[in-house]
């Protein structure tokens, strides 16, 4: 019985919280554009971005590889 008072209690509070949000301001220096590749560091729209994009794939799987050999061969 006690506890159906409190549920009930907690219930009617949650529904009496009004919860709200504003339209953000696109005048304000604070906020960034919106929208698809907008929220990444580059264009992925340039001529040279696939030569680009795969070249740094390559270098950064390729690296780890090219470290080991050294190391391997470094006393050599």
């Amino acid at each position: 019985m006690l506890a159906r008072q409190i549920a009930q209690r907690n219930a009617f509070a949650a529904a009496r919280r009004n919860f709200s949000t504003t339209r953000p301001q696109f005048s304000s220096p604070y906020h960034y554009p919106e929208g698809p590749r907008s929220n990444i560091p580059f264009n992925p729209l340039t001529k040279y971005f696939a030569l680009r994009y795969w070249g740094f794939m390559f270098v950064g799987f390729s690296a780890p590889f090219g470290i080991a050999v050294w190391q391997t061969n470094k006393n050599q």
